[in-house]
């Protein structure tokens, strides 16, 4: 069946070409009478339209209405009414019936307060069967209320001649109802005597026949409804003025076009004010115009107004004395009209048509569609576009009928239709036609469109003369459309404007000169699917909540196509070209910070996966007015007389209104009485006469704008002063008293003071001027100006000026003056030439000073003009193009505010006058740096794998480093709330970001904080990082904590336990003694003769003894380094803990890496309580021969402690205090030279400078009593120091040593004497002050404590005591710098041997005991340890 149609269909539009008829498609033919053949087929359109249509109509209850509906067809056309969109049912209805010509009566109108039957909206339907349906324009029956009176005239007097107004105020339904009675009789209305629109009376230029009793009656086709009587009374002329005010003011209007406007206007005072109006701030003429009249009172009229006639009215009143003004808008509305009505139309099925419509109206109309008489919803193939017009796609048999555009707006609507009749096809012509396409295939397939190829039928393989439609359908949809081929012979068509991911029904149909041939078989193509995009967000709201803020609403798109992520909110200033976004996961949003009083548009778009979906619509919103945010601007005062001053002023500035300005508060006051202001309230006209002042007083002003929400600020006090007397206006001004004039090239500025006698009024100015008369040109000033600047002209020119001061009788005797303008000034054709020589000096780590030449001063350099210099700089990053400028009016400039450490380029340049030089070469300079201000980053901590006591701890460096980062340090405990200086220190050196800790205590909560430090100190602390290292896995092996064995269990006295607690055998103790001491008095030996001899060879040969200091140095051997070893710079000061590389050397495993220390108080040995003196602590340890399976040993049990150094704010020579760590005495490859044993009493450090002048050693008893206990102490810490400071120091010291304080007692009378311990209460505080114990107090063998330094006193004996601590890091002291000992040289061998007599003696005491615990193999290492030894004094002797 289709197939046939497309036949004839394509035949039709054959036999349309052959005879030149217009093409279908097109859109055939139009309405009237014209029609289109096809073959012996003729139809025409048919005439079906209203001649009477239903107009809104205000009706009262219990009345007749008649809705007037005729309409015209040649069959008699069946009428039907809808009220409300609903069919009235008319047979079984006695109160509502149908004339014969269509209208509907209604009797008796039904109306109540809870029922209203018969209000509404009416429509009249007329059917023409086999034709088609049309509708009218709906109309609206209004029922007016019951009569209420919402105000009723009062009682009131009106003076004679002016104007009264009484009230009676009705519902605006019964307004057309309302008449005035005087005196219970009819009121007679005439131009004096007004009745406004609202009901109320307006009586003007009052008469005694006025006087009398006032009411008004609602007369709405029941019994009248009368007001209370109210009586007016008119009063004699007043014999004193009386103040100007408004008794009705107009209000704003909204007005159909062609509809009378009335705006009431009505003041009263004495004496009786004028009225006039203007528009638009231009003046009204209403006399001998034909559509504006002036009321009773001063009203006014407006006949059928027009859309020019909307604008703002202001009624102005005026009697002499006072202006006031009152305003008020007119809004014109304008019924729907058509600048295009839809026309009739031809076509066949198949194809697209469109009915166009266009329509105006205010506000802008909507459209829909009507087709005989229903709404047509738009679908894939009714759609409206161009906002207006109706396209039919496909069309079919049942789309045949009457359209109807419709169009509405708030103040009515209107309707045109048009017929649309499908032709039928006429039958092909013969001849043969041509066979079906072949092989139609899809050749490319995309979301919305299709492309088709095919060859040419079987039966024209040619196909130059054919020409193709194609035919395609939605699956399932009867609905074909039809697309032709552009040109003859072509075999591909590209199929638009298709749905995605819809299955679509191609055919293709050939033709030739004979007609339509047959089809190709139906092809099913399906559209690619499309990004899954959201739809519009429905229901957008836009809020306005304040006058700064706006509220969003939305919902949730309807196509969502998957989970909404989130929504884009836009939004745009009117006039305004950029939109402003914000992300918004709800469904509303607030938008803060708008400007005040200001409309914005907004819309919104969805995000899902796939991205941004379709956007709304736009929203327009205005936010809340608000007071003024300016005051208003130029106000000026001018007086008038002795008794006014004339007020001008300007609005605020634009942006500030924040509202409309509805009017402006003056206030005023004289100066000498400050707190008596007066207000005055005006218009918005920008000006205001204040009268009645007094005489020769100076009052001051300031005025403030209104909006409705209150008033704005005001502007500052301005002040004038009313003359002693009104001044003379009855002769001309005086002359000037002077005139000055003063040329230059172009302009002659002239300055003049005014008349000497001032009793006359002067209201300006006259400046005349010219060349050789001064007549050619004249300008007028005002009278308060003194000089004006006469523009445009000529160079070295003779002009004559002359000034005269006028009033309004004329103009004065003038005063002149004559000049000269200048010549034109030829520029310095010399260009500037550049600064030259720009240096950058480095001052701090912010400030860099910038200094140059300029080759054009003199060669003194001296700047004797007015040029002025620009020095500008940058990073020195090519990303950065960012300058910043300074000016400078000497040769240098100090450039502050720089980063730390930052790379800066600098160029200048030179001005002079309008000239200027390039820029100069740049110059660059990098800032000093600066200790880091901000602390390391992301520190983490870690467990290590398989081993649950050691940590890693991560972190990165300082975003503000300040420099080049040369190390951290870690401090961790257990406590977060322990001071800092109880805290375990960790140093890390280099920019290493990792970091091992061991043998920490499981299950135990530990903080760490980490420290960066670069060459100018520490930076911040970061904060606290808390980690649980984890419970223990199984039994206590290598790494754990040791068994309690109970607070109670002391040590015995006379020996200690091996590492592993094994005791020895007294046969093996003896035997070790004999040994250790025989070994002792060899060394002591061969260190005195080493010593005696390098003394010699240093005082008679000089050059061997630096070979001698470079042969000691060089025999100290250290782990991972035997080349010479630069000494650490390890610095304490005040809150800041300075480490420095202990080593250049590239070690792998470099010196204070991992540094692990006891957990618990356990692990540490106690030490024998005899061991209280007579070991004396030499200058290093030794630590040639210390295999690395000790320092893996000792590792696991001891924490190491860096070297410090802690300098003290002292003058120089500094007392320097050497440091150096002890072995503890469980280490089994401790060795007795390196270290002294104290008692565990004296566990404090002290520093003292010597008390003794250069060259005088210590006592050996004193030294004796300086104590110290060994505990906790490092074994791999120690390196040597340059020997050559150490030689070179030698020609001018003596040996000397620092001395210590002996007892408590002392130690008491020290303030601020910081100590050095770790103490035992928590197992990670190293550190800590601990109160000075009583002198013979038990000693705890569970203490630890750390190794005191011995020192080296440099100075003059001083009275004062300064001491340093390891333990006090983070408190406030002098620093003091505490240096790494040097490897012993020729002054100190003096030393090893005193030192070795006290060792020897105190081995021999009865007090000393040997540790009875030292196994066979210890031994063995013991002793090769001492051969090292002997071999390492062999070569120094040597040397």
């Amino acid at each position: 069946m289709a197939e046939g149609r497309a036949r004839r269909l394509l035949g039709s539009l054959w036999i349309a070409l052959l005879l030149g008829q217009p093409d279908p498609a097109g859109a055939a033919a139009r309405s009237g009478s014209q029609s289109l053949h096809t073959g012996s087929l003729v139809r025409t359109f048919t005439p079906f339209y209203f001649l009477v249509e239903p107009t809104d109509i205000l009706s009262v209850r219990g009345a007749s209405v008649i809705m007037n509906c005729s309409a015209y067809c040649e069959t008699s056309p069946k009428i039907e009414w809808k009220k409300d969109g609903t069919f009235l049912n008319l047979v079984s209805d006695d109160r509502r019936q149908l004339l014969p010509d269509g209208s509907l009566l209604i009797n008796s109108v039904v109306h109540s307060k809870h029922n209203k039957p018969d209000e509404g909206y009416y429509q009249c339907v007329a059917t023409v069967e086999s034709l088609g349906t049309i509708v009218s324009r709906t109309a609206k029956l209004t029922v007016a209320g019951l009569p209420r009176f919402s105000s009723q005239p009062e009682a009131s007097s009106v003076p004679r001649g002016s104007s009264a107004i009484l009230n009676c105020e009705v519902n605006a339904d019964l307004a057309p109802f309302v008449r005035w009675e005087q005196e219970r009789q009819p009121l007679l209305l005439d131009e004096r005597v007004f009745k406004l629109p609202s009901g109320a009376l307006i009586i003007s230029n009052a008469t005694d026949t006025d006087g009398g009793l006032y009411r008004c009656v609602i007369e709405s086709g029941g019994t009248p409804k009368y007001s209370d009587e109210a009586e007016l009374k008119v009063l004699p002329d007043p014999e004193e003025p009386q103040d100007l005010i408004f008794v009705r003011q107009p209000s704003s209007l909204t007005k159909l076009i062609g509809q009378n406007a009335v705006f009431p206007c009505v003041a009263v005072g004495f004496p009786v004010p004028y009225i006039r109006w203007t528009r638009n701030e231009e003046e009204l003429i209403t006399e001998g115009s034909g559509r504006f009249l002036l009321l009773a009172g001063g009203s006014l009229e407006i006949s059928e107004v027009t859309e020019q006639d909307a604008g703002t009215y202001t009624c102005i009143a005026d009697n002499g004395n006072d202006t006031i003004e009152a305003q008020a808008e007119l809004t014109v509305q304008v019924l729907p009209e058509f600048l295009k009505r839809p026309a009739n139309i031809y076509a066949y099925e198949s194809m697209d048509i469109v009915f166009e419509c266009e329509v105006t109206g205010k506000p802008t109309p909507t459209v829909k569609w009507v087709k005989n008489g229903d709404m047509v919803i738009p679908s894939d193939y009714f759609k409206i576009i161009k906002e207006h017009n109706l396209q039919v796609l496909g069309l079919v048999k049942s789309d045949e009928g009457f359209y109807q555009c419709i169009a509405e707006n708030d103040v009515g609507n209107a309707q045109a239709g048009a017929q649309l009749i499908i032709l039928d096809l006429a039958p092909a012509t013969t001849g043969p036609l041509p066979s079906a396409p072949r092989d139609v295939v899809a050749t490319l397939v995309s979301t919305r469109f299709i492309r088709l190829t095919w060859r040419t039928p079987v039966s024209d393989p040619q196909g130059d003369n054919l020409t193709y439609s194609i035919f395609y359908t939605k699956e399932g949809i009867n609905r074909e459309r039809v697309e032709n081929t552009s040109r003859p012979g072509e075999t591909q068509v590209m199929i638009q404007n298709l749905m995605p991911e819809t299955v679509y029904v191609f055919r293709v149909v050939a033709q030739n000169k004979h007609g339509p041939g047959e089809s190709s078989a139906p092809l099913k193509v399906a559209t690619q699917p499309e990004v899954q995009l959201p739809g519009p967000a429905p229901n957008i709201r836009a809020l306005a909540t304040s006058p700064t803020s706006v509220t969003v609403t939305w919902e949730t798109p309807l196509s969502g196509n998957g989970e909404i992520q989130n929504y884009k909110l836009y939004h745009m200033e009117k006039g305004q070209d950029t939109e402003q976004d914000v992300d918004v996961a709800g469904l509303s949003y607030t938008i803060n910070g708008l400007k005040k009083y200001t409309e914005y548009s907004f819309r919104v778009v969805a995000y899902n996966k796939h991205g941004p979906g379709v956007s709304t619509q736009d929203v327009v919103v205005r936010t809340l007015s608000d007071v003024p945010s300016a005051p208003p601007q130029n106000l000026t005062l001018e007086v008038r007389n002795s008794k006014s001053i004339m007020l001008h002023w300007q609005p605020p500035p634009a942006g500030t209104h924040s509202g409309q300005i509805t009017g402006y508060k003056i206030r005023y006051r004289k100066v000498s009485r400050k707190s008596d202001v007066t207000e005055s309230i005006g218009g918005t006209q920008l000006y205001q006469l204040i009268e009645g002042l007094e005489r020769g007083t100076e009052y001051s002003f300031r005025v403030a704008a209104l909006t409705v929400n209150g008033t704005g600020p005001a502007t500052d006090w301005v002040s004038a002063e009313t003359f002693e007397s009104d001044l003379d206006e009855t002769r001309v001004p005086e002359v000037p008293s002077s005139l000055h004039v003063r040329p230059l090239v172009t302009s002659i500025v002239v300055s003049w003071t005014p008349p000497e006698n001032q009793n006359i009024v002067v209201r300006g100015y006259a400046i005349g001027y010219g060349i050789g008369s001064p007549h050619a040109q004249t300008i007028k000033v005002d009278y308060k100006q003194r000089y004006y600047t006469i523009e445009n002209l000529d160079p070295s020119s003779h002009y004559v000026i002359t000034l005269k001061a006028f009033n309004n009788v004329g103009e004065g005797i003038p005063l002149y003056e004559s000049a000269v303008t200048r010549p034109h000034s030829v520029p310095d054709p010399s260009p500037m030439m550049p600064p030259v020589g720009v240096q950058a000096s480095i001052l701090s780590h912010d400030t860099i000073r910038i200094t140059w030449a300029d080759n054009s001063l003199p060669k003194n350099q001296k700047i004797t003009d007015a040029r002025y210099y620009t020095v500008r700089w940058k990073t020195n990053i090519p990303a950065n193009t960012k300058y910043k400028t300074a000016n400078a009016t000497t040769l240098s400039y100090l450039v502050t505010g720089l980063k730390p450490n930052t790379l800066y380029e600098f160029s200048v340049m030179v001005t002079k006058g309008r000239r200027s030089s390039t820029w100069s070469m740049t110059a660059h300079g990098t800032t000093f740096e600066l200790v880091p201000t901000s602390p390391p980053k992301d520190v983490t901590v870690v467990s290590k794998e398989g081993k649950p006591r050691t940590i890693i701890v991560n972190w990165q460096p300082p975003s503000e480093a300040n420099g080049k980062i040369t190390g951290y340090i870690i401090y961790y405990s257990t406590d977060v709330n322990a001071e800092i200086h109880d805290w375990v220190i960790e140093p890390v050196v280099g920019n290493r970001l990792t970091h091992q800790i061991q043998e920490l205590t499981l299950d135990t909560p530990y903080y760490f904080k980490i420290q960066a430090r670069n060459s100018k100190g520490m930076g911040p602390m970061s904060e606290a990082v808390q980690f649980r290292t984890p419970k223990a896995l199984g039994s206590a092996g290598k790494g754990s904590r040791p068994v309690d064995i109970g607070p109670d269990y002391k040590p015995p006295l006379g020996g200690s336990n091996s590492p592993h607690g094994s005791p020895t055998s007294p046969l093996d103790s003896n035997m070790l003694l004999v040994i250790i001491v025989s070994v002792g008095v060899i060394t002591i030996v061969i260190v005195v003769i080493v010593a005696v001899f390098c003394t010699r060879r240093t005082t008679s040969h000089q050059k061997k003894k630096r070979a001698a200091c470079k042969s000691v140095n060089g025999s100290h051997k250290y782990k991972g380094n035997s080349k010479d070893v630069k000494p650490p710079d390890l610095w304490i000061h005040h809150e800041r803990l300075e480490l420095k590389p202990i080593d250049k050397s590239p070690d792998p495993n470099p010196i204070m890496t991992d540094t692990p220390i006891p957990r618990n108080s356990q692990d540490i040995t106690p030490v024998d309580n005899s061991m209280d003196s007579n070991i004396h602590q030499r200058r290093n340890s030794y630590r040639g021969h210390e295999s690395e399976d000790s320092m893996s040993t000792l590792a696991g049990r001891r924490g190491m402690r860096p070297k410090m150094m802690m300098p003290f704010d002292s003058q120089p020579p500094q007392p320097v205090i050497s440091a150096h760590p002890i072995h503890s005495l469980d280490n089994p490859h401790h060795h007795f030279h390196s270290g002294s044993l104290a008692s565990p009493t004296r566990s404090y450090l002290h520093h003292q400078v010597n008390p003794w002048p250069t060259g005088t050693s210590m006592s050996h008893s004193d030294r004796v009593n300086s104590t110290e206990s060994v505990r906790n102490t490092p074994s791999t810490d120690t390196m040597p120091a340059s020997s050559s400071q150490t030689c070179a120091d030698h020609q001018d010291l003596e040996s000397t040593t620092g001395s210590y304080l002996a007892n408590a007692q002392d130690e008491d009378s020290a303030q601020n004497l910081p100590t050095a311990h770790v103490r035992p209460s928590h197992p990670l505080k190293s550190f800590a002050v601990p109160a000075v114990p009583p002198a013979g107090s038990s000693y705890d063998p569970a203490l630890p404590s750390t190794p005191l330094l011995t020192q080296q006193a440099l100075t003059h004996p001083v009275h004062s005591v300064k001491t340093a601590s390891i333990g006090t890091l983070g408190r406030t002291r002098p620093p003091m710098p505490v240096v790494v000992p040097s490897a012993p040289d020729v002054q100190e061998t003096t030393r090893m041997l005193e030192d070795s007599e006290s060792t020897r003696s105190h081995l021999l005491s009865p007090s000393f005991h040997l540790p009875q615990n030292y196994e066979p193999d210890e031994l063995t290492k013991e002793m090769a340890h001492l051969e090292g030894l002997m071999k390492d004094l062999n070569a120094i002797t040597t040397a």
